[in-house]
């Protein structure tokens, strides 16, 4: 394993390593974030200090806590950065304590624990470094204390389990906690990949207990003494204002203590969520419904049709396209639809508010708490460091949590605010339908001509939809020349050997608030891509993975995934019983996913059996976590490829609850085999790459099956 750490260049250990004593005795390591994340951090540092979002603890009981940098949303942080910390303390990783970050209001001498954004995938890729240094610089330095202490010399000594060894001598981590503390920050060289004992090696997750007793805490768990609940009542179309409301029948409703009219619709405030939910059912609205009331779902694909006709913004173009495609002689000319899609996390929003006089608390489970905590500041003129901002356990997200508006959290504070009571919000599953932030709907318009070789010569590639980042604190990042590059493609690497193509982008203004979807901009452009590289294949009369491999000859991690994905599924292997195959490759979040369904049709009922997936992601941290990732990916994106659709009529979205914006049911569920590469190249992430290649390979498998090509999602047949 001598060649499998990522190449990475360390800061300066002074750069990001804060070193103190505990109260009672202890040692504390808090890490900065480095100046290269703040430049690309999601909102401007708060404190006038240098930003500490994560730390690690050791009392003088030997008790080890990890205070995590990044949300734990499901995606199995909670153990992955810790394990990290205990390859390089030497301590057992079972008895880490992890907490989430303070809510921002720590001693100067920490700055803002709660600075962080947490999305992209990047969690571990980000924090693999930092934290692996600073669980050595502790070891470090409580070996340097142990020394001083058995009297013998730090060379003479070694670690193990949390302890400091000498010989027959033996001392705990938590005896010389406070005397390490003392110490100067050293220089430590991390262990050799040889030596590792948990990265590398999978890990049972450490939250899986409190999951299953019911000690693990979300939003929707936190409870105050006379809190109240509140249900609002929004807008049946996006944009609309309320003209007046009758609230007589729901303040009759046992238990509703109040109605007010707020600037996201009318909020009624109750003892208990049933009692606040039969009063808004119980309320009387007159809406002014404003210039989203016409908005229609068929009306809008056919102008994104019509717009994907039409010469777009060029991003990436190379050689002549217009006269590369006039003189082939065969052609895919192809549109694709994708609709709106709901986030749907399993726990809905919530968000719990107290305001006291010289403050704030807020309890509410979000991917970017610091950009809340100044936002309610600003609005209550309160000094950001007066916001208690905590952050529970997530319910999921998939980016719902990732609001840049701070939506739902602003919602709750100005109720509290105007309501003068301590308030939990509870958005209800039809509010989180019907609440929009979707993924956009996007058209794609594609022209494609071959070669004599059965090769793609010319590309010419349209995509019409709506901007995810324009207006947005991270669009100096994203967003350059009017292209928002999280929703675009540039065909790559198939395109590399195109000596013609053209990539164009509409973007669109609609009144739909959108939000990055789980695997942002892989969720569309992938199927558009890995659907036509399979049409080609058809077209020029070659199996499906071996034309993969010939055009992607020079993507050697594309490859590698392809080949094993290949190799578990038995491709060249015919199916029985009327099963088919699809296959699709992709890279997304920096990892290289490829996927291979094993699909019937009957009646014409689609039926995935099995879906085999192999991922090149680098260095799998925790290779079980990395498996759960694309078990739940898939699950994910094979839902929307079979039943995600959000619809408008007359401004209003159409689905209301999983009854008509169906989930993949058990019944449905294929068997899901995972494989991973070996690899030594660069980490990528696992929370979003085994999404968008199930869409693309189910369609491929169903072409196989029926002969017809279907460029929509959801998938439908007959």
């Amino acid at each position: 394993m001598d060649d499998i750490a990522p190449k990475t260049n360390l800061p300066d250990r002074r750069s990001f390593l804060k070193i103190s004593a505990l109260a009672g005795g202890g040692l504390l390591v808090a890490i900065a974030l480095p100046e290269k994340a703040v430049a690309h951090a999601v909102a401007p540092p708060i404190l006038n200090t240098t930003p500490m979002n994560a730390f690690l603890r050791i009392g003088s009981d030997s008790s080890i806590h990890v205070i995590l940098s990044k949300v734990e949303m499901g995606q199995g942080i909670w153990t992955t950065l810790p394990m990290l910390i205990a390859e390089e303390l030497d301590c057992d990783l079972t008895k880490i304590r992890v907490e989430a970050s303070p809510p921002g209001n720590a001693p100067d001498f920490f700055g803002n624990l709660a600075y962080h954004s947490t999305g992209g995938s990047e969690s571990t890729v980000q924090e693999f470094d930092r934290y692996r240094q600073a669980g050595a610089t502790a070891r470090v330095m409580l070996t340097i204390a142990a020394a001083r202490t058995l009297g013998v010399l730090p060379e003479e000594c070694r670690t193990e389990n949390g302890y400091v060894l000498a010989g027959a001598k033996r001392i705990s981590y938590g005896e010389v906690a406070a005397e390490a503390s003392t110490l100067p920050v050293p220089s430590v060289t991390l262990r050799e990949p040889r030596d590792w004992k948990y990265i590398g090696k999978s890990q049972k997750r450490l939250d899986t207990p409190e999951k299953i007793n019911g000690k693990a805490v979300y939003g929707l768990d936190i409870h105050l003494p006379g809190l109240l609940t509140v249900v609002v009542a929004h807008p049946p179309v996006f944009g609309a204002t309320v003209k007046s409301f009758r609230a007589d029948k729901a303040k009759t409703i046992h238990g509703v203590r109040q109605v007010l009219q707020v600037s996201t619709g009318v909020a009624v405030i109750a003892d208990s969520f049933w009692a606040a939910k039969k009063g808004r059912d119980a309320l009387q609205i007159d809406w002014d419904l404003g210039s989203n009331a016409t908005l229609s779902s068929t009306k809008q694909m056919e102008h994104y049709h019509q717009l994907a006709q039409t010469e777009g913004i060029s991003f990436a173009r190379k050689g002549d396209v217009t006269t590369a495609l006039s003189q082939t002689t065969q052609q895919i000319e192809a549109i694709f639809s994708f609709p709106y899609l709901a986030h749907t996390p399993m726990e809905p929003l919530n968000c719990t508010v107290r305001i006291l006089p010289d403050s704030c608390e807020v309890w509410t489970g979000t991917q970017s708490p610091l950009l809340h905590q100044a936002e309610i500041a600003a609005y209550l003129g309160l000094k950001p460091e007066q916001v208690q901002l905590y952050t529970p356990r997530l319910g999921g997200s998939f980016g719902r949590r990732g609001s840049f508006s701070s939506d739902w959290v602003m919602e709750a504070v100005q109720i509290a605010k105007l309501s003068g009571k301590a308030i939990k919000l509870v958005w209800t599953r039809e509010d989180d339908i019907r609440g929009g932030y979707y993924r956009p709907m996007y058209t794609h318009f594609v022209h494609v001509g071959m070669g004599s070789d059965g090769l793609p010569n010319a590309w010419l590639h349209r995509i019409v939809g709506q901007s995810l980042f324009t207006n947005t604190p991270l669009a100096d990042m994203i967003v350059h020349n009017g292209i928002d590059y999280s929703l675009v493609t540039k065909g790559a690497p198939y395109s590399d050997n195109i000596p013609n193509f053209s990539f164009e982008l509409h973007t669109t203004q609609v009144g739909v608030p959108v939000l990055p979807w789980r695997s942002v901009g892989a969720t569309h452009s992938v199927f558009v891509i890995e659907t036509l590289v399979d049409e080609l294949a058809c077209r020029a009369g070659k199996d499906p993975l071996d034309y993969r491999r010939t055009v992607l000859r020079h993507a050697p991690r594309h490859l590698a995934a392809l080949n094993l994905a290949a190799e578990k599924a038995n491709w060249y292997k015919p199916l029985s019983n009327g099963m088919v195959r699809g296959i699709a490759v992709c890279e997304a979040m920096g990892s290289y996913v490829a996927q291979i369904a094993d699909v019937s049709v009957s009646d014409g009922q689609i039926r995935v059996h099995r879906v085999v997936c192999a991922i090149d992601c680098g260095l799998a941290v925790n290779p079980d976590g990395v498996v759960a990732q694309m078990e739940g990916g898939i699950v994910y994106g094979l839902t929307a490829a079979l039943y995600g659709e959000i619809t408008f009529a007359e401004g209003r979205v159409q689905q209301s609850n999983f009854h008509d914006y169906r989930m993949l049911r058990i019944n449905e569920m294929p068997i899901i085999e995972v494989h991973i590469v070996p690899s030594t190249e660069q980490m990528g992430g696992a929370g979003e790459p085994g999404v968008a290649p199930i869409a693309p390979a189910l369609a491929n498998a169903l072409f196989a099956a029926t002969g017809k090509r279907l460029r929509s999602l959801p998938l439908r047949i007959g």
